[in-house]
């Protein structure tokens, strides 16, 4: 029995080794790597994780940029021209692009200052109906344009008063001046009142019960353009707002701030006004009194006024000082204690009475009204009238000034 069995094994494994099987375990070994090839093939090629991009939470927002590159890659590797052009586009893009949020940002600056500027209010106290009128600055400005010049002016003379009239306000709104208010008037609130203490203004309602028909259009056109045409213009020295002081009438010209004010303002400097003799209906004046009244007003005695006399003048052919009595007067003092149109002038006495005459209107310091309107009848532009008037200085927007 031991024998059979073991007849059985052998010839079990002499058939194992035979050619035919053999055969058959090599095509079956190549069938199964043929098959596992084609399934390797059908499988998408996946980049290899690096660093952070293997994190989930980075590849959300790494990922795209970086398929986009690599999309671009095989047709800037087949055509090098093609790869130039699109960089120097990029570039000529980047830059148009850098170039319009400078512009961007350049206008929202001015468009901010533009609307700090047009939110600015004016109040004025007007002190006939003892109450406060609050407005923007512009139709202030024309208010004060209707008050100070006459419409009948050159439109270049408005234009000019309209620029004097708003650094007027512009600048005394940036320091808080007060100066011309009364107490009460400060109390209240206001900026500046309605007289010539700061600027006259003429409120809206009035002004338009000045005229009637056809003038009343044509009067508020001419206000309107001048104050429209000039809208923020300012006049500045050294990047400042001036104090752009103006009067009526010289008297043949102007006087330096030092020698009415004592105040020593560059741009306030004594010019020749020739305009004003001819043009101006104020430009000579005579008023008389009695010498005991003035005396009174200069807090001398009678006796002592006969002996009067003008010790020095200005630059602008104005009263200096004079002497009365043991007292010297200043010509403002003496100007403004007997109420005479102007610092320059001369006297007679007869009798008990003293009769002074004058020549110009106003304080004489800045630009002359009535002058300006002979600069514009001669062809100036609103810009040359106030450079003359304004020594050394240039117009600017207010808008640049609250940047």
């Amino acid at each position: 029995m031991k024998r059979a069995r073991w007849k059985v094994g052998r010839s079990y494994r002499r058939r194992l080794w035979s050619r035919g099987w053999w055969l058959g375990f090599v095509w079956g070994l190549l069938l199964v790597l043929l098959v596992k090839g084609a399934v390797y093939m059908m499988k998408p090629e996946r980049p290899e994780a690096k660093g952070p991009a293997a994190n989930g939470a980075v590849m959300q927002s790494e990922s795209a940029p970086a398929e986009a590159d690599n999309m671009e890659l095989p047709r800037k590797a087949v055509n090098g021209a093609d790869a130039a052009e699109t960089g120097e586009a990029a570039g000529k893009d980047a830059a148009n692009d850098g170039v319009q949020a400078a512009s961007g940002s350049a206008a929202d600056k001015r468009e901010q200052a533009v609307s700090a500027y047009d939110r600015l209010r004016v109040s004025v106290y007007l002190t006939e109906k003892k109450r406060i009128e609050k407005l923007p600055i512009e139709l202030y400005v024309r208010g004060v344009l209707a008050g100070e010049m006459p419409v009948d002016f050159e439109p270049e003379a408005l234009k000019a008063q309209a620029i004097a009239a708003r650094t007027f306000i512009y600048r005394r709104l940036l320091t808080g001046d007060q100066t011309g208010l009364t107490e009460s008037e400060k109390a209240k609130g206001a900026d500046v009142d309605d007289t010539v203490m700061t600027q006259a203004y003429v409120p809206l309602g009035e002004l338009l019960d000045r005229w009637s028909g056809a003038e009343k259009e044509v009067k508020l056109q001419k206000l309107n353009e001048a104050v429209e045409a000039t809208k923020g213009l300012i006049v500045t020295y050294e990047g400042e707002p001036i104090q752009a002081s103006f009067f009526s009438t010289s008297n043949g010209y102007t006087e330096n701030a030092s020698d009415y004010w004592n105040v020593d303002l560059p741009y306030l400097r004594s010019v020749a006004s020739p305009w004003d003799k001819t043009l101006s209906p104020r430009y000579e004046e005579q008023v008389t009194l009695k010498l005991k009244d003035v005396g009174k007003k200069l807090g001398v005695k009678t006796a002592e006024v006969r002996g009067m006399r003008v010790l020095d003048t200005t630059a602008g052919d104005r009263v200096k000082a004079v002497r009365v009595g043991g007292e010297t007067f200043t010509g403002r003092e003496i100007r403004e204690r007997l109420s005479l149109a102007s610092s320059d002038f001369t006297w007679s006495i007869d009798g008990n009475e003293v009769t002074f005459a004058t020549k110009g209107y106003g304080h004489g310091v800045g630009m002359s009204q009535w002058g300006a309107d002979g600069m514009a009848e001669n062809g100036a532009t609103a810009r040359e009238i106030l450079a003359h008037y304004y020594t050394g200085t240039k117009l600017e927007t207010a808008s640049g000034i609250l940047d």
